[in-house]
């Protein structure tokens, strides 16, 4: 399929960026790459009023950033550089303006600060106009969301998911500690309909995705897997695990016995979005496993505190998440 001369120029443009974003650190044995502001120190907090027909309080919503205080209910795009977006947004739907906030700034051992992503349920009523409650899943990944948010249908299509990139890292390392209610359930509320509860309780979920992507003359967006790193985490922990290590493969890892279901390609149904050349929000149709030796032109890397379909999640998880680079 021909690529699209535009969207060639666009990525290696923005690979010749990547340096604003990755900072290198050299340790003993290996090298690793810092992910900007993947240390968690520093965030924006957003004051919003909410609309009076739901109380009218102000609430703080978080964002991943240079330190900064905004007032109001203006939308976000993403602050200082920072290739971070949350699930933390400000919705405006039926004119009521709500906050949603998972992920939070929190602090471990020595004053250090770390994102905590929690699963909560957001609710918003309001006497004959509205009455909704959703199950938020705290979640963080390179990217960006698209403020204000208008409806809770097609929740990818209001995010784009991944970076320009053009590296081959060998593993995405990060400090976790987990926290998952006792229990064997989770709930369903999308916010229109009935709630339902579910069995099996839910698992944070990390990944790391390397794409190659091209655009055809029609704006649409396809990308081949290069390579891939997920995994589901079940088990609370009592303490921090640091220097945990997520090993990216290469090529189609199908048939290899590490191979999980969850690992396959992405299905149509649930194509995450990102901008074309023309500046749209389109899905991204992952078509096939790429060569072993193919260069990325983007990844993919997100963290959260589940790992079902949107809206569905064990209430009460608590995912904390510190110091995210990469390992070649």
């Amino acid at each position: 399929m021909k690529k699209n001369s535009s969207l060639r120029k666009i990525i290696i443009c923005q690979a010749i960026a990547i340096s604003a974003w990755i900072f290198p650190q050299q340790s003993d044995a290996q090298q690793t790459e810092a992910i900007k502001y993947g240390d968690f120190s520093n965030w924006v907090t957003r004051n919003i009023k909410e609309s009076r027909l739901i109380g009218g309080n102000t609430r703080q919503v978080y964002e991943i950033a240079p330190t900064k205080t905004i007032n109001g209910d203006e939308a976000y795009s993403n602050q200082g550089g920072s290739p971070w977006a949350t699930s933390n947004v400000m919705a405006k739907v039926c004119g009521i303006t709500k906050t949603s906030n998972a992920v939070f700034p929190d602090e471990r051992d020595g004053g250090n600060r770390c994102a905590r992503l929690s699963t909560v349920l957001e609710s918003c009523k309001a006497i004959g106009i509205i009455n909704i409650d959703v199950v938020v899943a705290g979640t963080m990944f390179l990217g960006q969301m698209f403020e204000p948010i208008k409806s809770t249908s097609d929740p990818y299509s209001k995010m784009e998911m991944g970076v320009p990139f053009t590296k081959r890292p060998k593993a995405l390392v990060y400090d976790y500690k987990l926290y998952i209610p006792a229990g064997n359930t989770r709930l369903y509320s999308s916010g229109f309909g009935s709630k339902k509860t579910l069995e099996g309780s839910d698992k944070a979920e990390v990944f790391i995705y390397l794409q190659r992507r091209w655009e055809d003359a029609d704006g649409n967006l396809y990308a081949k897997r290069v390579g891939t790193g997920r995994e589901l985490l079940s088990t609370s922990t009592a303490d921090w695990v640091n220097g945990h290590k997520l090993t990216v493969h290469y090529g189609d890892i199908s048939h290899e016995p590490y191979f999980r279901p969850y690992m396959n390609l992405i299905p149509e149904n649930k194509s995450y979005c990102a901008r074309n050349s023309k500046g749209k929000i389109v899905p991204v149709h992952e078509v096939g496993w790429d060569s072993p030796e193919a260069t990325p032109t983007h990844m993919m890397v997100m963290f959260s505190a589940g790992s079902g379909e949107p809206y569905v999640g064990t209430i009460g998880t608590n995912f904390w998440v510190d110091n995210v680079r990469l390992e070649y």
